[in-house]
């Protein structure tokens, strides 16, 4: 297994792409730390890396608290996945500050600062450790409705490049994954809809929304040794969507 003896934190990971990450970084052999905000999502997800004979702790954390990172890498680290993420349907023009606040809080300043205290970690304990971000293609297109979103994915695509540049001296890679079209509970109820689900897959040269595994599958090779010479990249995981 080509992550065996290693230690993964993976964010969110209560549902959606963060539990598909976290399930298929254990089936490669790593012991994984499951964060969620809500602990009963975070359970589920350890419940069925530890049904796979896997290991699987739980974090209730919330990583918007600054002050909870240092538990969240109490039991070592050598894999940090930034998977947790928010967003708010808002158009421009109605944007408040208060949703500013909590988007930047949750999608760019929590997880710069857990990578922070993630590789002051890993370069304590001498580890070649690698941080995997994810972003999403509106770091790159903007997406109505959701600008504040948008702008929080373009600043995790150059934190990114930012802090591989910084942690390449210490053999720590920092990457991100960029998710196109993927089918998850927060857009299931919408692409239930013929019409708009019709309208998405005509922007798809591959034709059909992705899964989380297809996002689950990028992320274990980015973070395995077959990737240890990649580092400031950004993996757009999109099935064509950019490329029109």
């Amino acid at each position: 297994m080509r992550l065996s003896g290693k230690v993964a934190l993976v964010t969110g990971a209560g549902r959606g792409i963060g539990r598909a990450i976290a399930v298929a970084l254990a089936a490669e052999g790593a012991a994984v730390t499951v964060n969620d905000l809500h602990a009963g999502s975070a359970q589920e997800t350890a419940a069925l890396i530890l049904e796979a004979q896997g290991r699987a702790i739980v974090a209730a954390a919330d990583i918007a608290d600054l002050s909870t990172h240092a538990s969240l890498i109490s039991t070592g680290v050598d894999i940090l996945v930034n998977n947790a993420g928010i967003e708010f349907r808002e158009p421009f023009l109605e944007s408040r500050p208060e949703t500013w606040d909590q988007t930047f809080a949750i999608n760019l300043k929590a997880p710069f600062f857990l990578a922070q205290a993630a590789a002051r970690r890993m370069i304590s304990a001498r580890t070649a450790g690698t941080i995997l971000n994810i972003a999403s293609v509106h770091d790159s297109v903007a997406l109505r409705d959701r600008s504040i979103y948008a702008i929080t994915k373009g600043g995790v695509r150059m934190m990114t490049r930012a802090l591989a540049f910084e942690l390449a001296a210490h053999g720590i890679t920092v990457n991100a994954i960029s998710p196109g079209a993927i089918l998850t509970g927060m857009n299931r109820d919408a692409l239930a809809d013929p019409a708009y689900r019709q309208s998405v897959l005509n922007k798809i040269p591959l034709g059909r929304i992705g899964s989380v595994n297809d996002i689950a599958g990028a992320a274990v090779f980015l973070v395995s040794p077959e990737a240890a010479y990649i580092t400031g990249a950004t993996l757009y995981v999109d099935g064509g969507m950019l490329v029109q």
